[in-house]
């Protein structure tokens, strides 16, 4: 049997919803339908992709490690369809959190002055990422150690740490504040994102408890709403203000490095043009 795009996408509805039901649903198949398809490709794989059971549905580790080649192979199939009805074939620049911070306004804007043939598209992902291992996206502003193999970095700067207080928290009116500051209360931490992690802080003087979000929205909420502090960077600070949110600089936690990145394989020709002008403007 010959492996089609149809076979991809039916397994990439199951990984997304981790349902048989919700998959077929999505592809407006039947449920036998989409079963069926799932295993006409774990058949011509010869591995197992998904652990499925009467109540439980899951990747396996085969699962997890073929979703993104599957998800790049069906972004490349759409991008191919849709390019000819683009007056220009847009640039997708991906990030999960601030963008290029401060800079954002600059880059963007040279971008149209210099390249008005390629629309440069921003687009925010909350994927650790940014959707370029994916394929949603084709180069990808991140912050933090990359260790996703398959991809291209290059540091264009750092950025400094700084906590994140509800306005009217007693410390935030300090001018600075240390880690240990923090250590006594809760700490909103972006697992999917996001580069604040328990392993700031020494072993014996870690935040007491954490609440775990997913995206800068919910970081925000979390904290705005009194039930913890958080830690970012100072593109935070100025790309999310807020009224009821204070930023204070932090003097002992080390800065972020921000990298653009881009996968390691033959991709949008104009990828050169723009790791350059972000060199430029943000290096």
């Amino acid at each position: 049997m010959s492996i089609e795009l149809r076979h991809f996408r039916c397994f990439l509805a199951v990984a997304d919803t981790l349902s048989v039901t919700r998959a077929a649903e999505r592809l407006h198949l039947t449920q036998p339908a989409a079963s069926r398809t799932l295993r006409q490709l774990e058949d011509a794989l010869g591995v197992r992709l998904v652990d499925r059971s009467t109540h439980h549905v899951a990747l396996t580790p085969d699962g997890v490690a073929f979703r993104d080649q599957a998800a790049l192979a069906v972004a490349a199939f759409d991008r191919a369809l849709t390019y000819g009805h683009h007056a220009g074939w847009p640039l997708r620049l991906g990030h999960a959190w601030s963008a290029a911070g401060a800079d954002t306004t600059a880059l963007l804007r040279r971008w149209h002055e210099e390249h008005p043939d390629t629309p440069l598209q921003l687009l925010r992902i909350d994927d650790r990422t940014a959707g370029l291992a994916r394929g949603d996206v084709d180069v990808a502003l991140l912050r933090g150690e990359v260790r996703t193999p398959g991809l291209v970095t290059e540091q264009l700067t750092t950025e400094p740490r700084v906590a994140g207080l509800p306005a009217d928290d007693p410390l935030a009116d300090r001018p600075a504040l240390s880690l240990a500051d923090l250590a006594p209360r809760t700490l909103a931490v972006n697992t999917v994102s996001g580069t604040t992690t328990l392993d700031l802080w020494p072993p014996e003087a870690r935040p007491s408890s954490t609440l775990t979000i997913s995206n800068t929205d919910d970081w925000i909420a979390a904290i705005t709403g009194a039930r913890a502090v958080g830690v970012t960077t100072s593109a935070t600070a100025g790309m999310h203000p807020h009224p009821a949110m204070a930023y204070v600089p932090l003097t002992d936690a080390p800065p972020v490095p921000v990298v653009i990145a881009w996968r390691d394989a033959p991709g949008h020709p104009r990828i050169p043009d723009l790791v350059a002008l972000a060199r430029e403007v943000m290096g």
